[in-house]
């Protein structure tokens, strides 16, 4: 619309003040007084006073302000909304009392919505979701006719309700989990084209919360505890496997070692007497770092190296 010629107006207003002040300051005079204005004058002032009131009026009527993001759809009281125009940002004209504007704010507001559930393994899921939404701008006389200005309060909470079910039916309570993505994607897609009938534009949508029922989430640590106790049997078992080996290794070992003992023994008659000659050196080491004094003969301390005897 165009905008009310408001500077014209008071520039107006201001002359018509100008020319009524030598009237007004005529009947200040005293009654029947040579300063007392005829009828015709006082007249003249009255029907001043009173258009420059109904200038004022109109002027403080006729306009209308749409701020910045704000579109505006024009109400008239004999033929309703107007459903061709939608009124931008700036100043404008109005008929007062015959027209009435209703302001729509047209930026994108965000809104949580939470939501209960089902998966498809039955589990209870507690969703909390961020829609970001707007009015189309081109339809707000429709809107208006068909919502009215809690448009989003009257539609988005139970499309979002449908659309969570709709979704979240397709996946069990892991995959919720390991596919958030894809799941915020189905949701994002299924709601934009359900808002589109109602002329809801949804810019953003995105899960903020996700929580599970208090059975599912009791079932998850019974199932946690007992990987845990199975990993720990499993290592059991596998330690005890491997002392066997072990001590099979080890009795392996030592039955080699004997054998080759005896056939050292019987190969080699010396073999016992560099044996003594090393234990004797070992326990003569050990004597001599003791600090007390112990009084051993020599075939005690096997220090009889050069007797011959049996070992």
């Amino acid at each position: 619309g165009m905008p009310c010629p408001s500077g014209f107006a008071m520039e107006a207003l201001r002359n018509l003040i100008q020319r009524l002040r030598p009237l007004a300051q005529g009947m200040g005079g005293g009654g029947g007084g040579p300063g007392m204005p005829s009828a015709g004058a006082s007249a003249l002032a009255a029907a001043g006073l009173a258009t420059t009131g109904a200038l004022y009026f109109g002027v403080n009527n006729c306009l209308f302000n749409v701020e910045g993001g704000q579109r505006a759809v024009m109400f008239n009281r004999i033929g309703g909304v107007n459903m061709n125009k939608v009124y931008n940002e700036g100043t404008h004209l109005m008929v007062p009392w015959f027209q009435r504007p209703v302001i729509y704010d047209v930026r994108a507001r965000p809104r949580l919505i939470q939501s209960t559930t089902g998966s498809k393994d039955l589990q209870m899921v507690n969703l909390t979701l961020r829609v970001l939404s707007r009015p189309e701008r081109e339809k707000l006389p429709l809107i208006l006719t068909t919502l009215g200005t809690d448009y989003d309060e009257r539609v988005l909470p139970s499309v979002v309700h449908e659309v969570l079910k709709s979704v979240v039916a397709r996946f069990n309570a892991a995959q919720l989990i390991t596919q958030r993505e894809l799941v915020s994607r189905l949701i994002r897609d299924s709601l934009t084209s359900r808002s589109a009938d109602f002329h809801i534009v949804i810019d953003d949508v995105s899960i903020t919360h996700l929580d599970f029922g208090k059975e599912y989430r009791q079932a998850v640590e019974a199932k946690q505890v007992a990987q845990q106790e199975a990993q720990r049997a499993h290592f059991i078992v596998e330690r005890a496997v491997q002392e066997k080996r072990s001590i099979v290794i080890r009795a392996e070992g030592e039955a080699r070692s004997a054998e080759l003992i005896g056939a050292a023994v019987r190969d080699n008659p010396a073999f016992i007497e560099l044996r003594k000659i090393e234990a004797a050196r070992d326990i003569a080491h050990t004597v001599s770092k003791s600090a007390n004094k112990v009084y051993l003969d020599a075939n005690s301390l096997l220090l009889n190296v050069h007797e011959k005897g049996e070992f």
